[in-house]
């Protein structure tokens, strides 16, 4: 919750590739108070079967610069995995490339005293997008 001097932060995140809230992302949350200064880690979370993350760290007075670090490795292996158990006996087409594109997602931005900031994360095995939300 913001007050009239600190900001507040909750995201969640949409596998677009499946159409379905990511559950059981680790999400840890990072402060600054000044594009110079370094950041401060606050802890983090996981988001829930609803692909929220309703419990992250109250960001501290001053906080300037936000940083969200969302961990969509072990997510996409349980994904792949699910799916390489259903199709066992499918013919393999696999690619040389990683098994995960985007091991990680960072996503920083400026934040005001004061103000909500909800930042959801798009997210499919190849690209991801955010945006400020409400």
């Amino acid at each position: 919750m913001s007050t009239s001097t600190t900001a507040s932060v909750s995201t969640h995140i949409l596998d677009t590739s499946v159409g379905r809230p990511a559950g059981g992302v680790a999400v840890r949350l990072s402060a600054r108070p000044g594009r110079e200064a370094d950041w401060q880690a606050l802890g983090g979370s996981a988001t829930d079967a609803d692909g929220r993350c309703k419990d992250l760290p109250a960001l501290p007075e001053g906080t300037t610069h936000v940083r969200l670090d969302f961990a969509v490795e072990p997510y996409f292996e349980k994904f792949a995995k699910k799916q390489a158990d259903a199709q066992q006996d499918a013919p393999a087409n696999r690619d040389s490339g990683p098994a995960v594109f985007f091991p990680e997602v960072a996503i920083t931005f400026a934040v005001v005293p004061g103000e909500h900031y909800h930042v959801p994360l798009l997210l499919n095995p190849f690209g991801y997008s955010v945006y400020r939300g409400s």
